[in-house]
């Protein structure tokens, strides 16, 4: 499948955010944090708030390398979410819901005092999984 999504490109705050859940869960890679963060975020209820971010930092990955193995999985859930939302799902707006999802992802993981280790990611996964059935 096609992403409408070539490659992304990280704000500062974000990539400040990301070295913090670096530096505490022991994941190194940038990808696999944003993909934990991309989904945080697909679980709240309501839609990001439209805000401007910038791309000012120097982390910038493919779609390829954000969704690895499952960046087709990861390219419906935001179409359907998208579709959820009542958003079209043309490639432009796509791409700004990608943004807004990561980056809202990426804040909430960073603030969350409980998420200590990379344990408490796995935590969170279960108890939002559990919430939901």
């Amino acid at each position: 499948m096609e992403s409408p999504i070539e490659r992304i490109k990280l704000s500062q705050t974000a990539k400040d955010q990301l070295l913090k859940l670096r530096r505490i869960t022991k994941i190194d890679q940038w990808n696999i944090l944003c993909r934990w963060a991309f989904c945080r975020s697909l679980a709240e209820t309501t839609p990001p708030s439209p805000v401007p971010i910038p791309q000012d930092s120097n982390v910038e990955m493919t779609w390829r390398v954000f969704g690895g193995e499952i960046s087709d999985i990861l390219l419906l859930a935001l179409k359907q979410r998208c579709h959820n939302d009542g958003y079209p799902t043309d490639k432009e707006n796509l791409a700004t819901q990608f943004r807004l999802h990561l980056h809202r992802g990426i804040g909430y993981l960073a603030g969350d005092p409980n998420i200590k280790k990379i344990e408490d990611l796995i935590e969170l996964a279960i108890k939002d999984r559990n919430d939901m059935s």
